[in-house]
């Protein structure tokens, strides 16, 4: 006996099979625990120019907001496919940028290397015709846009304290570029006020009661330029990392129904230059650490601006344009749809990744404009992942990470899983949740077990997950000849047998039929 199972142990491992661990996945569909933005799904386009370099690369080549071919069509097609997308124009660079609009600018100059500069930049202008091309391009594709505006015009450095900024914000400037673009007719979906100018600042600073003064002018603008609450653009800040008497103090100052979105920014996964990036990418333990910060901006806004809604204003994972062998591949993916599902548990309504196009980051190749894998991941989640987030929990491996909405377009739920596991293979079955009313209650809607449930298992190309090629149901994913974005199907499967998962993989699950209340 013993002989034979060795042989076994032997033939297993000569041909690399492994048996799949079975899980049972509970699904609560009674109440919803959090709900997002039907839009939730956001990308960023930045301000970087092509001499913007970290570790002896300089990865933005020509897609930054001044230079990126708005013409190209892959770019067209990248943003139509979500219909909507919802796009963010901001960065780093945003606060050292001037409007070339009105009377209230006497210089204007180009945008170059400077030392001493916010982050090593001079100011720089952005002219109208620029701006009309750019709103062309999201008319054509239906974007949904948030405009981040220059929060430190009219400030002085402090003489006391290093990097902070005093002085109130001159807004007129700014003012006027809302005018131009209200009489132009470009929609306008929230303007933002400033980047990372919160808590310690990144490379510079605005005390938290100043900016709640400056945020109340930024309303009284909007309102002022914009005067039908029906299409009033929403305001959005402070744009940076969390800090908690910092963000409490602005919502106090600010006060009722004056910011709209509280915006704050992720790169959990640290420098891009870090070696270990690509472990801590795939150890849940890691991904897990953020957590406490989601929660903890939920409660801010809860004790102290329940009127505003919680938003990943920028997240790129890895900062300093992210990591150059990891950022665009397969691997980033458990890092990215990990957080999409984390955020909208702890009632995030939006999440904007960094960046759209351009850095190591970007879910389109800077040069190409080719999708990377990330891209395809955050489409699917667009189209199948509805608003209503439900509880969800199993009895295995921390690897194993599974989060379930409503479905978007249909009846049913629609379940996001992620193996990070090299080895492990999961066998899942999922289980209805329904202890409110446990009479007579069951998976499925009497007569829709018959629904075949459809399957989207992505899997990186020759199994390496640092490859940028993905496979959809085992077929790579590649632009059509006349540069679309490719038609995304799912695999039918009876709906009564377990979801197979593999090893270093994700899968998107659409339940039709599914016995859920709290999506009716």
């Amino acid at each position: 006996m013993g002989s034979r199972i060795l042989i076994c142990c032997v033939l297993l491992s000569i041909f690399g099979l492994s048996l799949a661990e079975e899980v049972k996945l509970s699904i609560k569909g009674v109440t919803s625990i959090a709900k997002t933005d039907d839009n939730f799904i956001c990308a960023t386009l930045d301000w970087w120019p092509e001499n913007k370099c970290d570790y002896n690369q300089c990865p933005w080549g020509k897609a930054g907001i001044l230079n990126l071919d708005l013409d190209n069509k892959i770019l067209a097609n990248a943003i139509k496919a979500f219909s909507p997308l919802r796009i963010r124009i901001g960065g780093s660079l945003q606060d050292q940028i001037l409007y070339k609009v009105g009377t209230s600018l006497k210089k204007c100059p180009h945008i170059k290397k400077r030392d001493g500069g916010l982050f090593g930049f001079s100011k720089g202008c952005f002219h109208m015709e620029r701006w009309d091309q750019m709103n062309k391009l999201f008319n054509d594709t239906g974007a949904k846009i948030t405009f981040g505006l220059n929060a430190l015009i009219g400030r002085k450095k402090s003489k006391d304290v290093d990097s902070l900024m005093v002085g109130d914000w001159y807004s007129k400037n700014s003012h006027d570029f809302m005018k131009y673009t209200a009489s132009k007719g470009y929609k306008i979906d929230s303007y933002e006020l400033g980047n990372e100018l919160c808590g310690t600042g990144v490379s510079a600073k605005i005390d938290a009661e100043q900016y709640g003064k400056d945020i109340v002018e930024l309303k009284r603008l909007v309102q002022d330029v914009y005067p039908d609450p029906s299409t009033q653009p929403k305001v959005l800040g402070p744009a940076g990392f969390y800090d908690e008497q910092w963000f409490n103090t602005f919502l106090q100052t600010s006060g009722a129904n004056v910011v709209d979105g509280l915006t704050h920014h992720i790169y959990n996964l640290g420098a891009g230059v870090d070696s270990t990036l690509i472990n801590k990418i795939q150890d849940p333990y890691f991904l897990d650490q953020i957590a406490q910060t989601y929660k903890d901006v939920s409660t801010s806004i809860k004790s102290f601006g329940p009127w505003a809604r919680a938003w990943v204003g920028e997240a790129g994972g890895a900062y300093n344009s992210g990591g150059k062998d990891v950022s665009h591949t397969f691997a980033n993916g458990f890092w990215y749809l990990d957080q999409l599902g984390m955020t909208s548990t702890f009632d995030h309504k939006v999440f904007c990744r960094q960046a759209l196009i351009g850095g190591n980051y970007a879910l389109l190749n800077t040069t190409t404009f080719i999708p990377n894998p990330d891209y395809y991941g955050a489409l699917l989640w667009h189209r199948l992942m509805g608003k209503n987030v439900l509880s969800t929990s199993h009895n295995s491996s921390p690897y194993l990470r599974v989060y379930s909405h409503c479905s978007k377009n249909s009846a049913g739920v629609s379940v996001l899983i992620i193996n990070m596991s090299n080895s492990t293979s999961f066998d899942i079955s999922v289980e209805n949740d329904m202890n409110l009313y446990p009479e007579g209650r069951t998976l499925m809607e009497e007569g829709e077990d018959k629904i075949p449930r459809e399957e989207y298992h992505l899997t990186p190309k020759d199994g390496n997950i640092q490859s940028d090629v993905l496979l959809l149901n085992g077929s790579p994913l590649k632009l059509t000849e006349s540069s679309d974005i490719p038609e995304m199907n799912p695999k039918l499967v009876d709906a009564s047998l377990p979801i197979k998962v593999a090893p270093d993989s994700i899968v998107f699950i659409t339940i039709k039929g599914y016995n859920a209340p709290a999506c009716a």
